[in-house]
């Protein structure tokens, strides 16, 4: 049997998932017509030893910026070629990254110095603000419809046994309140765009809370009770389903975002960071450490199916969907893994 270098990449994505040799012929002989990603480009960025966290794409400036968090430095490269632009120091801890068009502005949530939140110029690149009552914040979420910035913030990052789910107007700053967590450890959130919850991994308490946007309330918990550290989370609101990665074990959960009932669950990549939902060709990419790519096709919104993984690189954990570019960008960090520090783009294939 001959195969193309696609299919050879993704035969030694499986040998790494540790499926069996006949799985591994298998999936190199129908790896061709279901491959979802096709590998572009690999940047070694050289100094680099620790982790890089979340980026953010200004598509009018031909942007990328990613958070270096152990080197308490923004990077910015070319979105279209990748070249490095420059680094922008005096950022602690840099982790979730907000680009606000209309602005020229970028957010940045930070765990380290002062751990408030930053407010970044885009031509200057000077920091002009932060905002208070968002220290130790990793995670965020943005309301495009209303808005308004959802932060987590306190935690185990500041040494707080709870944590606080803030809402924050972006552009000037004002607090609207605050929701408390009776949890050190809170993940990743998603919003809804034509709706009024949000929903917010709790990971100290291996659960999922359900929040109205309105009353900053709690209305529901779902606990996540085949797994456990549940930290990075993705939405299809279209379907009304949730996609939530755990590391104990690593799976990969489908959940009803109505009820909290699990509708799938598959292997994922082991020390997830990140599940991105590509609602152009309804797939779920899941960054793992372990040199691969997890793709899952959403077949109908009861329906999924594991699709062939992609080669990456290790300790690449987290990344970005630009569908404008139809572009996966991917951040590899040696702090993670025995690899090297790099920047991964992916054709996102149609």
């Amino acid at each position: 049997m001959r195969l193309s270098l696609r299919s050879l990449l993704a035969t030694l994505a499986v040998v790494l998932a540790g499926q069996s040799p006949a799985t591994v012929m298998m999936s190199a002989a129908t790896a061709e017509p279901t491959h979802a990603l096709e590998a572009l480009n690999r940047i070694e960025l050289p100094g680099y030893t620790g982790n890089f966290e979340h980026f953010a794409v200004d598509l009018k400036g031909n942007r990328l910026f990613l958070a270096a968090q152990d080197h308490d430095t923004l990077e910015v490269f070319e979105l279209g070629s990748g070249k490095h632009i420059r680094s922008i120091a005096g950022v602690g801890a840099p982790h979730g990254l907000l680009y606000l068009a209309d602005a020229d502005r970028l957010i940045v949530t930070q765990t380290g110095s002062d751990g408030a939140t930053k407010v970044i110029d885009g031509a200057s690149y000077q920091i002009i603000g932060s905002f208070r009552h968002t220290s130790g914040a990793e995670w965020m979420g943005y309301d495009a419809t209303r808005k308004r910035l959802y932060l987590v913030a306190g935690g185990y990052n500041m040494h707080q046994p709870n944590s606080w789910l803030v809402e924050i107007d972006p552009y000037t700053g004002r607090n609207y309140g605050e929701l408390k967590f009776a949890a050190d450890r809170v993940g990743a959130l998603v919003l809804e765009e034509h709706g009024d919850r949000v929903y917010v991994n709790v990971t100290g308490k291996n659960e999922m809370a359900v929040v109205d946007k309105n009353t900053r309330s709690i209305i529901a918990t779902w606990p996540i009770a085949e797994a456990r550290r549940n930290v990075p989370l993705a939405f299809d609101e279209a379907t009304r389903r949730l996609f939530v990665a755990t590391r104990a074990p690593s799976r990969l959960f489908v959940l009803d975002a109505d009820t909290g009932a699990t509708v799938a669950s598959f292997k994922a990549p082991a020390t997830c960071n990140q599940v991105l939902f590509d609602k152009v060709n309804r797939r779920v990419y899941a960054l793992g450490g372990e040199g691969y790519i997890g793709v899952f096709a959403e077949k109908d919104r009861d329906h999924y199916e594991e699709l062939p993984p992609v080669a990456s690189a290790p300790g690449a954990t987290t990344g970005i969907l630009v569908p404008e570019l139809h572009r996966l960008y991917v951040a590899a960090s040696p702090g993670r893994s025995a690899g090297k520090a790099e920047l991964l783009s992916f054709d996102v294939l149609r």
